[in-house]
């Protein structure tokens, strides 16, 4: 094969962002669907009387719902592709909202959200795949960080709302109105294509080589794209779960699943799903509490914003080695904020820009970087299922954490919850150090050949030199 360098200059059609956006709706609805709670339960907990224990259910009962979806979707969209997983995960988005808007008691309101959970794992895994499998190397970050925005832009949708229905029963129609980008999103997948990675697999080139020239564009070399992606497909094992167990496989793996255990580790989502209810039972009023959401919302889509813009000029890795120290740091200062009994307003005023600090640092690094790195370093024979197992730990963790969080902080205090989590963004910062590659322009079939190479994956990544954008 001919050095990269040599190759025409990149093109693609702009279709390829029409199809981002309409994919990336489903993280508009993950993002919304399990932000809108942190409104919502405060209204819940009072027509219910709901314990701290019962508060953590109805929460978490989403992130059950997403473990199951994601290990559901994976093997499922490796089988009968990813488009069609989109369409499934689009229905079951539109079926729990209206399920949690009508729901009569706690029971149902739990199933509802078990149901939501469902979509949720499916379109964490699905659509960040999907967006990788289609985009051009040169803007495949900044399209698949997009995901992230919508994520960031549905939970900040999920905070105004919360502000404006904050009425006694208000919440029913905070759920409802998740069902609105549900619908768009399964009406828009009508038109998007299939992914051309996925159709070669399956053996149709053709469609695939169709798919190309519709996303590339006026370039003309679509045929050593396609012979590129065969002849890494053509190396690769037959795919399925003891795919995942072979040597070459592991520090994709190692990579891939470190980032999303700590993607939740250092403590993103306690503040998303608890920032009103812990700010309220420490002294600020409902009012303030969920005002101080709204900016948490605003914190999130900034950065994320901000991440979509650089991410494909700074690189995946320098943005986590630049901005996890200020996770870290801001989290400190919340830890010792709370170290009296009694916030003071002074005191009061440096919560709430620790907390805006700390959103804004993690959100805008490995927030970011959790839905991006996973696609782009596991092999396509396995990628559907080490998706499914990334998003699993994902959202294991963050079960974690919605179960506990509000217990944990009964037992050791918010200051002893906060310093855990910067103890743990400092932990996050070594493990990035230590053995994430950069992959910032690196065609997915060049990251493919570094991790069959000998010797370490990010060795064998540097080796190649500056990046070259082919696609």
């Amino acid at each position: 094969m001919p050095p990269t360098e040599s190759r025409p200059a990149p093109t693609w059609n702009p279709i390829i962002y029409v199809i981002a956006a309409i994919s990336a709706l489903g993280g508009l609805l993950f993002g919304y669907d399990t932000g809108i709670i942190s409104s919502a339960l405060l209204l819940i907990s009072d027509e219910f009387a709901l314990s701290a224990q019962m508060k953590e259910l109805v929460t978490s009962m989403i992130l059950v719902g997403a473990i199951v979806g994601a290990l559901l979707t994976g093997g499922l969209a490796d089988r009968i592709g990813r488009r069609r997983v989109l369409f499934a995960v689009a229905a079951v988005f539109a079926l729990g909202a209206v399920a949690a808007a009508f729901a009569p008691d706690v029971p149902s309101l739990i199933l509802a959200r078990f149901v939501l959970g469902l979509s949720v794992g499916g379109a964490s895994g699905m659509v960040p795949v999907y967006i990788a499998e289609l985009a051009p190397a040169r803007i495949r970050g900044g399209l698949m960080v997009f995901f992230q925005l919508m994520v960031a832009v549905g939970q900040l949708i999920s905070y105004l709302v919360g502000y404006g229905l904050a009425d006694h029963g208000g919440w029913r129609w905070m759920f409802a109105l998740a069902a609105l980008p549900a619908v768009v999103l399964y009406l828009g997948m009508l038109f998007l294509p299939e992914s051309p990675r996925w159709l070669i697999k399956h053996g149709r080139l053709d469609d695939a080589r169709g798919v190309l020239r519709r996303v590339r564009g006026q370039q003309t070399d679509i045929e050593s794209e396609l012979a590129e992606i065969q002849e890494v497909e053509s190396r690769e094992g037959g795919g399925g779960w003891r795919e995942l167990r072979r040597p070459r496989v592991r520090p994709a793996l190692l990579v891939g699943l470190g980032i999303a255990m700590f993607s939740q580790l250092t403590g993103i989502n306690a503040m998303v799903y608890y920032a009103p209810t812990m700010l309220s039972e420490a002294g600020f009023g409902d009012a303030s509490a969920m005002l101080t959401g709204v900016g948490v919302g605003i914190a999130l889509v900034v950065s994320a914003g901000l991440g979509t813009l650089l991410v494909d000029r700074i690189g995946r890795r320098k943005i986590l080695l630049w901005l996890l120290p200020g996770s870290a740091a801001s989290m400190a200062v919340l830890a010792l904020a709370f170290v009296p009994a009694q916030l003071s307003t002074s005191t009061q005023w440096l919560v709430v820009v620790g907390l805006i600090a700390y959103i804004a640092f993690n959100g805008g690094s490995i927030q970011v970087v959790v839905w991006l790195i996973g696609p782009e370093v596991f092999p396509l024979s396995v990628r559907g299922l080490a998706m499914s197992l990334a998003s699993v730990t994902v959202w294991a963790f963050d079960l974690l954490i919605a179960l506990t969080a509000l217990s944990t902080i009964e037992v050791i205090g918010r200051t002893g919850l906060f310093a855990t989590y910067a103890v743990m963004n400092v932990a996050c910062w070594v493990f990035v150090y230590h053995l994430v590659p950069e992959t910032k322009g690196r065609g997915l079939e060049e990251i493919e050949r570094a991790l069959q190479g000998p010797g370490r994956f990010r060795d064998n990544l540097e080796s190649l030199g500056t990046a070259s954008v082919t696609r």
